[in-house]
């Protein structure tokens, strides 16, 4: 959070978040608020929407959500949303953005579009987000957030050239999810970089209360001795 007010900085996070992170999963309600914000940060600091045109449309609005409505009224709507926030400086609608969508349960995440063919109650087509809360299942189609799952729920996962595996609880009763996917190696690596940290921090936890009960430990024992000899 340290450099969210530094514009460089928050510039160069919005414009990841723009084009790689967020709009996959991104409802279309919060997309007009993302897309009116990052108005200010795209050479669009005018006095006028002429440039809102078709053109414009398509390079703001996700294509997958881009037939819901007609380019003037996704001009309509954009232009709604941009004017409540105005007031904003380049900084300042960069700043408003990250803080807004820091809240989201899929913040920070790396996207996986796989085919899963072990859960009857999900649609074949699932997309993964990893980030630090666990693994996210979404529905790609409608960007509804299906499951959660911890990394401490995760007991095991593999992954190959042509699928990716993890169980979820233990290993007798707990279930699976198998998907088929050729990027199963980097979701194998970033599940194994968040585990091994989650891991690493309950170590040093878990040292720092020794160390901190310690002394109050032995202070206890002192307390029991009778007195006397």
């Amino acid at each position: 959070m340290g450099c969210m007010y530094n514009s460089g900085c928050v510039h160069v996070v919005c414009m990841h978040a723009n084009e790689d992170a967020l709009t996959p999963c991104m409802p279309a309600h919060n997309l007009l608020y993302f897309k009116a914000c990052c108005m200010e940060v795209i050479r669009m600091h005018v006095h006028t929407f002429s440039f809102l045109g078709s053109q414009m449309i398509r390079e703001l609005v996700p294509h997958d959500i881009i037939r819901l409505q007609t380019p003037e009224d996704w001009k309509k709507a954009i232009v709604a949303q941009y004017t409540k926030h105005a007031s904003l400086s380049q900084d300042g609608a960069k700043s408003a953005f990250l803080k807004h969508v820091s809240r989201w349960q899929t913040f920070g995440s790396a996207f996986f579009e796989v085919k899963q063919t072990t859960e009857p109650r999900f649609p074949e087509t699932l997309l993964i987000a990893i980030n630090k809360n666990g693994v996210n299942l979404i529905n790609p189609a409608t960007k509804e957030l299906l499951a959660t799952h911890a990394f401490t729920q995760i007991s095991n996962w593999s992954s190959g050239n042509t699928y990716f595996h993890m169980t979820i609880g233990n290993l007798v009763n707990g279930s699976r999810l198998l998907c088929e996917t050729n990027l199963g190696y980097k979701m194998d690596d970033l599940l194994t970089s968040y585990i091994s940290l989650m891991l690493t921090n309950i170590n040093k936890q878990q040292r720092k209360e020794s160390i901190t009960a310690g002394p109050a430990k032995a202070r206890a024992q002192a307390n029991k001795q009778p007195a006397g000899g």
